[in-house]
């Protein structure tokens, strides 16, 4: 593999918080690549919502973010997860930096005005969400110049100090995009996209662009990997090479979907 590859990696917090974490920080090592880590932390921050007494809502599958939920994302987010992954990164040897948007701007974001997010349904103020307007690429090419792996929470920050939540499959996908990243690789809880979502083994290797919109259309892909499956699909459009859907990794298991795209997860090309 080429010492120039550029790999954007967005991990979701439930891979975190799991043993699956120590593994991908094995592989991660073992990478000669430029790679940007994005990661989320949802599962993490609607417990501490719970331990707090704060509710959690969710509108079209995304947080409505109040002063008091912002709070609870920059603890998980920019504190906890940012920290503990980080640590777990460099206890493998990789070399991992912790950033957060407000890190030199490095995710710059607007908040996002209020909109209707489902047919016939009213007007929504999502609060403290952001959505992406740029990156400091520069400061990330610092970084791999100096031999570091940027680890980058999912949140934004504007110019006037503002900070916002962002969902991290969009920090991620938007990041690869304007890196014109190689592959782009989403870390989750599924093994993919499959066929069944009860069968493991129902498993789709590879799937181009027309393919994807086929098995969302005939109900092969369904729930929360039709919006995965969108999003991943306009990225492709805007340049970056190919994108893994991964999950349920084992130690090797990143190593081999690099260098052998389709045998681990699903592999989304143009």
């Amino acid at each position: 593999m080429s010492a120039r590859e550029t790999l954007v990696i967005k991990i979701g917090g439930e891979v975190i918080g799991s043993g699956e974490a120590a593994s991908l920080a094995q592989d991660i090592r073992q990478l000669d690549a430029r790679v940007a880590i994005v990661h989320g932390g949802g599962p993490q921050a609607t417990a501490l919502q719970k331990q707090l007494g704060l509710e959690t809502k969710q509108v079209a599958g995304r947080r409505v973010t109040d002063a008091a939920t912002l709070d609870v994302m920059k603890y998980v987010l920019a504190g906890k997860l940012n920290v503990d992954l980080v640590s777990i990164l460099g206890a493998a040897g990789v070399n991992a930096v912790g950033l957060h948007g407000a890190s030199a701007q490095v995710v710059r974001a607007v908040r996002r005005p209020p909109k209707v997010y489902e047919a016939g349904g009213e007007v929504v103020d999502m609060g403290f969400v952001g959505d992406v307007t740029g990156f400091n690429l520069a400061l990330l090419e610092t970084l791999w110049s100096a031999g570091y792996v940027p680890v980058i929470a999912c949140l934004g920050a504007d110019a006037e100090g503002g900070v916002y939540n962002i969902n991290a499959d969009m920090v991620g996908n938007q990041l690869a995009a304007a890196l014109k990243a190689d592959r782009l690789f989403l870390v989750t809880s599924a093994p993919g996209v499959l066929k069944d979502i009860k069968d493991p083994s129902s498993r789709l290797p590879r799937l181009t662009r027309a393919e994807a919109r086929a098995a969302i259309a005939d109900g092969t892909v369904s729930g929360g990997m039709i919006p995965k499956l969108e999003e991943a699909m306009a990225v492709v459009d805007q340049g970056v090479g190919a994108i893994h859907i991964l999950g349920k990794l084992a130690a090797g298991d990143l190593v081999r979907a690099v260098r052998e795209p389709g045998s681990v997860g699903t592999t989304l090309v143009a």
